[in-house]
This record gives structure tokens, sequence and C-alpha cells, in this order.
């Protein structure tokens, strides 16, 4: 791992920590694909800070409990504005 793979790791981990965020809130913010933040999280992450990856790690963990619920929560959100388009047509 060369110095500015490590330095994403570290600059990635301690956003997701600061924002509790996803892994593709992240990947959009630092204009990077959701594979490359995923692998420097879950892999790189551990040999350049394992302190960090455990805070990482949990987070992490917590999105991946509560994805079935914001997925839900996105659809309903789209069906509701939807219907809003619908009545305002009319």
């Amino acid at each position: 791992m060369d110095h500015r793979e490590k330095e994403r790791c570290v600059q990635l981990a301690e956003y997701i920590v600061a924002h509790k965020g996803t892994v593709r809130a992240t990947a959009a913010v630092f204009g990077v694909s959701k594979s490359t933040v995923h692998k420097d999280l879950t892999e790189r992450l551990k040999k350049a800070s394992p302190v960090l990856f455990k805070q990482v790690k949990e987070i992490l963990e917590e999105n991946k409990r509560e994805r079935h619920i914001r997925g839900g929560m996105a659809t309903k959100h789209k069906y509701e504005k939807r219907q809003e388009l619908l009545v305002k047509a009319k």
C-alpha cells in the first residue's frame, strides 16, 4: 500500500466516523467508486489504522443491519412524491 492509498483510507474512515455515513454517500463526497471505499475500509484500513478500523467496522455493521429499513423508506418516499405530482397535475 502506497502513501496515497493509506492517506485516502484514513480520510474515508474519518469521514465515515464523523458523519456516520454510508459507503455510497462517502464515495459520492470523495469522487471514488463504492468498491474503492469498501475495499479501503474493510481491507486496507486494518493495516493503516487498527483503532480507526474498529470504529468504522461498527458503523458499517450498523448500516448493514439497517439497510432494509432504508430501502423501504426510499420506496415509500418515491411513491409519496409520485402521488403528490399526480394530485398537483389534476
